[in-house]
Order: structure tokens, then C-alpha cells, then sequence
């Protein structure tokens, strides 16, 4: 069945309030690829609209937050952390690491992909007049753990058991 739906085929939120709380943890990441002079010019902090990198982790962690007003059916969230971590990948590439917890009857998957998802965009928000084919790629969970499903590590990411 899919739960998502109800008896009726209709669109409805599912009911979490019979999962036992535990604390739910997920990773996610993205790469954002630009020209290499972006990128310099990002790492120098000489972008005209300020500190791309502590843009990016403010509007990632305030995404997080607002995860259950963007996505569809999911649920609100009391968060207990949300941190994003932006390293340099390679001479056009920035990386970003999201992480979330919460202790809660639902897991917090969405949360950390919308982190991602949103810090990159901000990268884009803030470089796209001087880089107009900067590209977001490979944004996927690296981690869950806690909940009814068991734990999920990404293969290659390091955090396999």
C-alpha cells in the first residue's frame, strides 16, 4: 500500500503517532561545478554580493527548518541540529555536506536533502552574473540512521559499517 494515500486513492499526510520516538540523523550531500575563476573568486570572498559560503550555510540550515513548508505531505519536524559543511572538491567544485538530527517519530532524510539542495542554489543566487553555468550535481543521502527502516549508508561514502 502506498502510504502516501488513503483507502480512496487520495493524497494525505501518513500517521507517524503509533513510531516510537528515537533520534533520527541523516547526512546528505551536493556538488556545486562552476569555472574555476568563480570559484577563486568565492574562496577569496570577492563575489559583489558578499560571503558565499556563509550564505550558503545560513540558507541551508534555514531550509532544513522549513523542509515540511516545501515538500508535500512532510511532517514538521522539531530539529535538534543542522549543520552544513562546505569544502573546495576540486579547482570548480564545491561540496556540500548536510547534516540534521532530530529525536522524533519520523526520520529527517528530507531535511537534510533540502539543506543541500537549497545552499547550492544560494551559490548560484549569489555567483550566477558572473558564472551563468554553474550546475548543481549528485545530491543524494549519504546517511539515515534511527527509525523502523534500519540505518542507510551510501556505498563509497565512508560511513559504511
Amino acid at each position: 500500500m502506498l502510504t502516501h494515500l488513503d483507502p480512496q486513492g487520495r493524497a494525505r499526510m501518513v500517521d507517524v503517532s503509533g513510531k516510537p520516538i528515537s533520534l533520527r540523523v541523516a547526512r546528505a550531500r551536493g556538488i556545486v561545478a562552476m569555472q574555476t575563476a568563480t570559484l577563486e573568486l568565492i574562496l577569496q570572498g570577492q563575489i559583489p554580493k558578499g560571503d558565499v559560503i556563509a550564505a550558503m550555510r545560513i540558507a541551508g540550515i534555514m531550509a532544513a527548518k522549513k523542509t515540511w513548508e516545501l515538500i508535500p505531505l512532510c511532517h514538521p519536524l522539531q530539529l535538534k541540529e543542522a549543520s552544513i559543511e562546505i569544502n573546495q572538491h576540486s579547482p570548480a567544485e564545491l561540496e556540500i555536506l548536510a547534516q540534521v538530527s532530530a529525536t522524533d517519530t519520523t526520520g529527517v532524510e528530507m531535511e537534510a536533502l533540502t539543506a543541500v539542495a537549497v545552499a547550492a542554489l544560494t551559490a548560484i543566487d549569489m555567483c550566477k552574473a558572473s558564472d551563468p553555468r554553474m550546475v548543481i550535481k549528485d545530491i543524494h543521502l549519504l546517511v539515515k540512521t534511527g527509525g523502523q527502516s534500519g540505518d542507510f549508508y551510501w556505498e563509497g561514502s565512508g560511513s559504511e559499517r
